[in-house]
């Protein structure tokens, strides 16, 4: 199991989860490979491990590892 910090909070996570993984967990959506919804809807999410932007095209390949901290962000309307 790897620790880590997802938005402020620590969680455990079975090694080899991806961030496609916790997207889906956070969002509550399934993604396609690509981290696009499978549902065919825009996501609005963004995700930075480490204080780096992860590409949305790398979510899938991007294996979280103890002690990251990950930041998934969703845009939202309103002003």
């Amino acid at each position: 199991m790897n620790t880590i910090n997802l938005n402020g909070a620590t969680e455990s996570h079975p090694e080899g989860t991806t961030v496609a993984h916790l997207v889906a967990a956070v969002t509550g959506r399934e993604l396609l490979p690509t981290g696009q919804a499978a549902d065919g809807g825009r996501l609005g999410v963004a995700v930075a491990r480490n204080q780096e932007i992860v590409p949305r095209s790398q979510w899938a390949a991007t294996v979280v590892e103890h002690q990251d901290a990950l930041e998934i962000v969703a845009a939202v309307q309103g002003g």
